[in-house]
């Protein structure tokens, strides 16, 4: 059944990806914030009204949530999380970092995430205790064991973060300019934790958690990271901050992110 439902879900997500693809362009400029955002909604607009009756076809039961920014506990049972445009304001900027992306909540855990990024074809899947795969290829996160060769990444869960955390993003950058060769801030959060997952890159860290991420989690615990609060403590969809890393960098990166 799992199978039979991951392959469902990912032909979902990559019509939906296809859609958008053809409203994407590099030449795409707006003249202001309120053009962007228009741009912006309508992106969202056109992925949800391709995926909503698709997921509802493939599991009828489930709850959906168009859960971009939205964080929190749910309700028992089944939840479609979608993130229609991960890195939206990218897209309408004709930027390249951004992907479609769907997890399936159960109780409060995450047992399937799909992440396509349709610029490149790259379909990432997992399943709770499946593993992670890139295009049908399995996925293992990196073997460092030392940051200093490591290449690291956080980046905003949302627009309007409040100044608590934009000082501790600061803070922890610039702590981790010190222990690692190289950072990236930068958005959506999910193309992050994909290359964790995929061992391109070695960790990456959140202040701000929002649901969406769970596609990433899943992707990088499946792919046999390790993914934890930021006080080393298990992660859960109701964590505030979390750290997920290849299993030979996570203690050092933990210090790190405590000082």
């Amino acid at each position: 059944m799992t199978e039979d439902l991951l392959a469902a879900t990912t032909g979902a997500v990559r019509r939906a990806g296809e859609r958008l693809l053809r409203r994407y362009s590099t030449k795409t400029r707006q003249a202001g914030l309120a053009e962007l955002l228009a741009a912006a909604e309508d992106n969202d607009a056109a992925v949800v009204d391709a995926l909503r009756p698709a997921l509802a076809r493939i599991l009828p039961e489930a709850g959906w949530l168009n859960d971009e920014h939205g964080s929190g506990p749910l309700d028992t049972g089944q939840w479609w999380l979608i993130d229609p445009v991960g890195g939206n304001i990218n897209a309408v900027h004709g930027m390249t970092d951004w992907n479609v992306g769907v997890s399936l909540v159960r109780d409060g855990r995450p047992v399937l995430a799909v992440l396509y990024f349709p610029l490149l074809d790259q379909m990432f899947t997992a399943t709770e205790g499946g593993g992670a795969f890139l295009n049908g290829v399995r996925l293992r996160v990196s073997d460092k064991t030392s940051l200093e060769g490591a290449l690291v990444g956080t980046g905003q869960a949302k627009p309007g973060q409040d100044a608590g955390v934009a000082e501790r993003m600061g803070s922890s950058f610039a702590a981790m300019v010190k222990a690692a060769i190289y950072v990236r801030v930068s958005v959506p959060v999910t193309h992050q934790l994909a290359q964790v997952a995929a061992g391109r890159m070695d960790l990456h860290w959140q202040f701000d958690q929002v649901r969406s991420h769970v596609a990433g989690v899943l992707l990088v615990r499946e792919a046999g990271g390790v993914v934890t609060d930021l006080h080393g403590e298990p992660w859960r969809l109701t964590s505030r901050d979390y750290l997920a890393a290849a299993p030979g960098v996570h203690a050092a990166a933990l210090e790190v992110l405590a000082a």
